[in-house]
């Protein structure tokens, strides 16, 4: 898998599904990630 240490990645969709799922894995890889969704009350 590619090296994701201090790289910053944008998740579109990341309440929920795959997208929340694509945070999770992109996060315990250290990767510093940027979410972005429709429901603010949902990133909390």
């Amino acid at each position: 898998m590619f090296e994701l240490k201090d790289k910053v990645v944008i998740v579109t969709g990341a309440t929920s599904g795959i997208g929340l799922a694509a945070v999770k894995a992109f996060a315990s890889e250290g990767a510093k990630v940027v979410m972005a969704a429709r429901r603010f009350d949902k990133l909390l």
